[in-house]
């Protein structure tokens, strides 16, 4: 009887499945014979675009920036070319085309904003315009995303990128990068670490809002929806003054979509993705909507994740891991004929569900027996962007401006022991809640060939709160910026850029008590091209001051004593590198050091509200590349070492401060086959034995994980997209780096998922 039970469920699972494909299959299908009329890809009103003749790779980098078109470009077509000089009101066909003139190369627009740099055999016509059928290359970002802005330690995940990766969570997101981690299995367990710093010791923000989310140490920090994403850049380190406040160890930047990312003009469309997890049936639907008409555009895009607990590589089912995600994003902006562009936006993810008893840990042994195995965590994160900008920059006049308010909040039942002879614990509802209003108005002032000053300033108003029926403590702090960044080429084949900001903190601790700090930050960098086109080397320095962190929510005491007060944390970062290319191949290595002096550390004792620590790390990272005009293979291996108090960090100890993360190699590959519309890739991530760890802890174990997909996308219906994937193809069981508790005999990790056959189906319309 059992067993026919299951045989039904396993069918019937089968069978929504199969008819969730086939559903988005036919309303693409449906929706492609009737799509409305949309301008050709890339005939956008007409901006003001300034590129000086250059290298190519360089000059592209320039026109992304000035246009939001994403511009792919396999390093052996760009070698050894130079660009013409574009200069004046153009459209981004007319700036192309006077760009590649006298180079021999041709462009493809492929989407409303990405545009694929080929050899003159592979044009398709004498515009350049997109042939029927044609399909995104994945091949090397050389001007990656408009949110590049060609720092020395930088990466950016561009769209192209985010395509191919099909991200879940943002784990994925950052896949092939060996120098950013992300600890958990879950999205609301997850935390991003850069070069083993904890990312609430980096400026993170989500559409130039200011995150501010440290709230519970047994949940991640910023829970976000890939789906959303139209790019992420991480400064590794040496971060730019505009980054932002706070940026100690370096940034990390996230970019939503809006409308501009799917019409390149007036019309309308829409999207609709359907997903399908073999572990833990996990059922993911995403639906948007889109539209721009005569200077004004709109974006609304859900998504809807619903499946059960998932099972790790030893077969067992990890309790606590079912998928229970809700997320919305609604983008209204408004472009006047004089290039002014005013944009409001409303982002929000929500995860509601039982979760292990500490989120980000699947068990500790000896713990009383009345104390439940899981419990229920409600996350809410929510984000409003009211932003200003210009389309077209009017030599000096390139303003921006950014009114924001982020807020996440954490609700989950605290459980206290027993009363008398009692076996049933006591439990009432617990709070945490961390906001953000914050802002910023800055001016990029053009110089022409020599480069750009952007210069502004900023505020934020931070706050953290913990309330329960027991007692309610909250910490707050508010600053104010000023700041400056040049990026400069003051001769030919050198790039420089240097900047300073100053700020000054409001302080008030739990007590009611006040203090103000001031302090000041200062950057420098720079890039020299030793050989043009293939080999250059690259150096930068930042010292960044802080002010005063806040505490984590769940451990704030209204008793502390914070005696005179705390010291501002500060810290110092340090990069160098060289980057050669040669027909087709990349090569590179650096090496970095980040040191954090003063990085709050508090606990709840009276006496620990001015615990602060030492944190430092310090490692190296060599990569080689190669890229052909239809796909690339790249390889990298980073070794990360990182101390706390000059001792070996532990995942612990390094609460909110960083994590040790050894040696790792990361492996990544795709290939388009043009004529069938097919794109295959896979990725391997080979992770070593780490045994320096702090004395009386257990070594942390590695790992090798294997992913691979295929795509494909019909030539004669190219808005549909279907894609096959296996994750964790060797059935490891394991848990990633910088998960917590590895190093201790008394954790079980939160393993993540053993091996996984994902099936998807998306369709624009």
């Amino acid at each position: 009887m059992g067993a026919d039970i299951a045989a039904r469920t396993r069918r019937a699972k089968a069978v929504r499945v199969a008819l969730l494909l086939a559903g988005t299959a036919l309303a693409g299908s449906l929706a492609s014979g009737t799509v409305l009329a949309q301008p050709a890809p890339g005939a956008t009103a007409a901006p003001i675009i300034n590129v000086p003749a250059q290298p190519l790779s360089t000059a592209l980098i320039a026109f992304s920036r000035q246009t939001r078109v994403e511009v792919i470009v396999p390093s052996s077509v760009a070698a050894g070319k130079r660009s013409a000089t574009v200069n004046g009101p153009l459209t981004a066909q007319a700036a192309l085309s006077q760009m590649l003139a006298g180079t021999g190369l041709s462009y493809r627009f492929t989407g409303a904003g990405t545009v694929t740099i080929e050899g003159a055999r592979a044009a398709s016509g004498p515009t350049g315009a997109s042939e029927a059928g044609a399909i995104e290359l994945d091949t090397i970002t050389v001007a990656g995303a408009t949110m590049a802005r060609g720092g020395v330690s930088e990466i950016v995940v561009g769209p192209a990128d985010l395509a191919r990766i099909n991200p879940s969570d943002a784990r994925e997101v950052f896949a092939g990068q060996p120098r950013v981690k992300v600890g958990g299995s879950t999205p609301m367990s997850q935390k991003v670490y850069v070069n083993g710093v904890e990312e609430t010791n980096l400026a993170v923000t989500i559409d130039g809002s200011r995150q501010n989310n440290k709230v519970f140490h047994h949940n991640g920090t910023t829970l976000i929806d890939p789906s959303f994403l139209r790019a992420a850049r991480v400064d590794a380190g040496v971060a730019p003054a505009d980054a932002g406040p706070g940026a100690l160890g370096g940034a990390i930047a996230y970019e939503t979509k809006d409308a501009r990312d799917f019409l390149a003009g007036d019309g309308m469309g829409g999207f609709a993705k359907s997903q399908f997890n073999t572990n833990g049936s996990v059922f993911t639907n995403s639906l948007s909507g889109y539209a721009r008409q005569g200077g004004f555009d709109i974006l609304g895009y859900g998504t809807f994740a619903k499946g059960g607990n998932y099972k790790a590589g030893n077969g067992d089912e990890v309790l606590g891991t079912k998928s229970d995600l809700l997320s919305g994003l609604l983008k209204l902006g408004w472009e006047a004929p004089s290039g002014d562009r005013f944009q409001i936006s409303h982002e929000r993810v929500r995860d509601d569900a039982l979760r292990p008893f500490r989120g980000n840990i699947g068990f500790i042994t000896g713990r009383p027996v009345w104390e439940p195995r899981l419990r229920r965590y409600e996350i809410d994160r929510q984000n409003t962007v009211f932003s200003y900008s210009r389309t077209t920059a009017l030599g000096w006049w390139d303003p921006k401006g950014v009114l924001a308010y982020s807020r996440t909040n954490v609700d989950t039942p605290i459980f206290e022991r027993p009363v008398g002879a009692s076996t049933v614990p006591v439990s009432y509802p617990g709070t945490g809640t961390t906001d953000s209003f914050n802002g910023k108005f800055e001016n990029r002032f053009g110089l022409g060939n020599l480069g750009s000053v952007t210069a502004g300033a900023d505020f934020y108003k931070d706050k953290a709160l913990y309330k329960d029926r027991n007692f309610r403590a909250d910490e707050k702090a508010s600053n104010v910026g000023l700041y400056a960044q040049a990026r400069l080429t003051p001769i030919e084949r050198t790039r420089i850029s240097f900047g300073l900001r100053g700020d000054r903190q409001w302080f008030t601790g739990t007590t009611g008590r006040e203090w103000d700090n001031a302090g000041l930050s200062r950057n420098i960098s720079g890039e020299f091209d030793l050989i043009p086109e293939h080999l250059t080397l690259k150096a930068g320095y930042s010292h960044v001051w802080g002010g005063i962190q806040l505490a984590e929510n769940f451990i704030m005491n209204p008793a502390w004593n914070y005696g005179t007060g705390l010291k501002p944390v500060t810290s110092d970062n340090v990069t160098a590198g060289l980057v050669a290319r040669w027909q087709g191949f990349t090569l590179e290595g650096s090496v970095f050091r980040t040191v954090l002096d003063h990085a709050r550390a508090a606990r709840y004792a009276v006496a620990s509200a001015t615990l602060t620590r030492e944190v430092e790390s310090q490692g190296f990272e060599i990569g080689l590349g190669y890229a052909w005009e239809d796909g690339f293979v790249r390889a990298k291996y980073a070794d990360v070492d990182v101390r706390i108090d000059n001792q070996r960090a532990d995942s612990d100890t390094g609460t909110y401060l960083a994590t040790p993360i050894g040696q790792i190699w990361t492996l990544t590959a795709a290939h388009t086959f043009k004529a069938y519309g097919v794109t295959v890739g896979a990725d391997v991530e080979i992770v070593r034995d780490y045994k320096k760890v702090a004395p009386g802890n257990q070594p942390l174990k590695g790992y090798e994980v294997v992913n691979a997909f295929v795509e494909y996308k019909p030539l004669q219906l190219p808005h549909l997209t279907f894609r096959a994937e296996v994750k964790n193809l060797l059935d490891q069981t394991y848990a990633d780096r910088a998960t917590y508790g590895q190093e201790f005999g008394t954790v079980t990790p939160l393993y993540q998922p053993g091996r996984s056959f994902v099936l998807s189906a998306a369709a624009r319309f």
